[in-house]
């Protein structure tokens, strides 16, 4: 990496490091029972929205009920964005006229945005509306992120309460987080973006000639809005086929360097604002320090691996050193005004978090790139994973971690005053088999049937990563392609979708299941046998629980995938 990589990553530690407990001190505001910072400018919003929903803020609900909310609002949001995708040629604000999708494209569509997924199998500037971009597509990157938040400050209820029946009010926690977080940073974020070139109007395809005289499409449409949202709450669903490689989404460094930083901020911020809720900043700092550690951990790897170049290139002779006239490294598959170190450091970013955006062809990295792309998603995205829903998953490695050092000592284990007991356990350990199940299971039904099989690009390990990786985004609810897999089939639409519902709502009910657990047990006195978890032995311990879970679970699909590509 060339010393501009160097400031860059340097630059963006820094700004995670210092925005964490400012952002998180206000998250945990947003999240809290009594007055918070705003409340003059957004209390008469909320109060509207609550009155046009029916909507009592002061009524608390189980966690059966935040949870029948949840997927209710899921319900909902499903069938009205299947609906605005299936019409949206009669729809306004289409000037290009495209007509409405396939069922089986449109169901796929709807689920993945609603499961803060994004996986896209078709082309945005060539498929959709600005109806559909603007008020279908982005109205659940907004309220799916909000929905994941939710339930964070569910579960931080439960560890935090003593005795108590109820975990907060669902359409409270999404309005707030809605109202006072997201809609404000992305106007932000949106207006810098814009400033920059990316686009942001209503106007129809532009139809131009080139100067050899061919003729070219010139898309339009309210993009930076969207790229804002998209970032911040690590949806990832670009507004163009070729997402943030595509210059109207992504044109310079400035604006990469922003959206890198959009992606992985809120979702750190949450470790700071857990910190403050739960009364001691210690255990946030924690959880705040692995994350960061797996995340920088993914981030060197790739970026070693793409800066040294391709090995089957370098094998015929290539030359891949750092010129006057090329930054060096693997550059097949990206762009070049970003380069291999900054691509990967993307690429490493956006499938630590369950962003999915992707500024580079991700089949077209190292193999060694590819594995660290894929093992990221695989550990479950809790580093620092998506807004809300990363935090939770770490919090649940957590209480497996206290478990398992409860089982070492020989006691009941504890966190925070809670006992982590036998219905703890059971519900941390579906979170975390959920997500394998579908992933390793369709990916070997993929396998097997031939016409699933014909969808690959290539052959042999490297075909393998692309079915693996294509099952293991959508699991996630990351979104990110590989490339290299043609998946707008009956049976991949169909998979994915099925793969995104389970990646999403059977690990956020488990959550809730918690929550509601946690919440009405008493907390128990520390006494000289209560493991302390604000300590950085606690943290090398939830390092190799999170590690060791996914080498467990995962290396033998990854053995035959990245790491056979690599080793052969």
């Amino acid at each position: 990496m060339d010393l501009a990589g160097w400031l860059q990553l340097g630059l963006l530690l820094c700004l995670v490091v210092g925005l964490t407990p400012v952002l998180g001190g206000h998250l945990a505001g947003v999240f809290g029972d009594g007055p918070a910072r705003g409340d003059r400018a957004f209390l008469p919003v909320e109060r509207t929205v609550y009155r046009l929903v029916g909507v009592d803020p002061k009524r608390e609900q189980r966690w059966t009920g935040y949870a029948l909310s949840l997927l209710a609002f899921s319900v909902a949001s499903i069938l009205g964005l299947f609906a605005i995708l299936r019409l949206q040629g009669e729809l306004p604000f289409n000037p290009d006229g495209w007509h409405g999708l396939p069922p089986a494209l449109a169901f796929n569509t709807a689920v993945s945005f609603v499961t803060n997924t994004n996986w896209q199998n078709y082309g945005g500037e060539a498929t959709m509306s600005h109806f559909s971009q603007a008020i279908g597509l982005a109205t659940q990157n907004f309220v799916s992120a909000a929905a994941g938040l939710a339930v964070l400050a569910a579960l931080i209820r439960g560890l935090t309460r003593r005795r108590s029946d109820t975990v907060g009010n669902f359409w409270v926690d999404l309005t707030r987080v809605t109202v006072r977080v997201l809609l404000p940073l992305s106007i932000v974020l949106a207006l810098a973006l814009a400033s920059q070139g990316v686009v942001q109007n209503l106007d129809a395809s532009t139809q131009a000639v080139t100067l050899e005289g061919a003729g070219q499409v010139i898309p339009g449409g309210p993009a930076a809005s969207q790229v804002a949202i998209k970032e911040l709450g690590t949806n990832g669903g670009g507004f163009f086929n070729t997402n943030s490689s595509h210059p109207f989404e992504n044109p310079n460094g400035v604006t990469n360097f922003l959206e890198t930083l959009a992606m992985v901020v809120i979702a750190f911020a949450c470790t700071g604002a857990y910190g403050r809720m739960v009364g001691d900043r210690r255990q946030g700092r924690v959880v705040f320090v692995v994350m960061l550690v797996l995340w920088l951990g993914s981030v060197g790897t790739a970026v070693w691996a793409e800066t040294q170049g391709n090995p089957g290139l370098a094998a015929i002779g290539a030359d891949q050193t750092v010129g006057s006239d090329s930054p060096g490294g693997a550059l097949e598959g990206k762009e070049v005004r970003f380069g291999p170190a900054t691509s990967a450091l993307w690429a490493a970013s956006t499938t630590s978090t369950s962003n999915g955006s992707v500024n580079a062809m991700h089949d077209s990295l190292t193999p060694v790139g590819g594995l660290v792309t894929l093992t990221n998603m695989l550990m479950g995205e809790v580093s620092p994973g998506g807004v809300g829903v990363g935090l939770t998953g770490m919090l649940v490695f957590v209480i497996l971690t206290v478990f398992i050092a409860g089982l070492v000592v020989g006691r009941t284990p504890e966190y925070l005053g809670k006992k982590i007991q036998a219905g703890e356990v059971k519900l941390a350990v579906l979170h975390v088999l959920a997500m394998p199940l579908v992933v390793l299971g369709f990916t070997a039904v993929a396998v097997l049937l031939p016409d699933a099989l014909a969808s690959r690009l290539n052959p042999g390990p490297h075909g393998f990563s692309e079915i693996l990786y294509g099952f293991a985004s959508p699991g996630n609810n990351n979104g990110s392609a590989f490339g290299g897999l043609t998946s707008d089939t009956a049976f991949y639409n169909s998979t994915q979708a099925i793969a995104m519902l389970v990646g999403r709502f059977l690990l956020i009910v488990p959550v809730l299941g918690l929550a509601g657990s946690l919440g009405r047990k008493p907390v128990v006195p520390a006494s000289s046998g209560t493991f302390p978890t604000h300590t950085p032995l606690f943290g090398v311990l939830l390092v190799g629980v999170v590690v060791i879970v996914a080498l467990l679970t995962f290396f033998p699909a990854l053995a035959l995938g990245p790491i056979g590509e690599a080793l052969g």
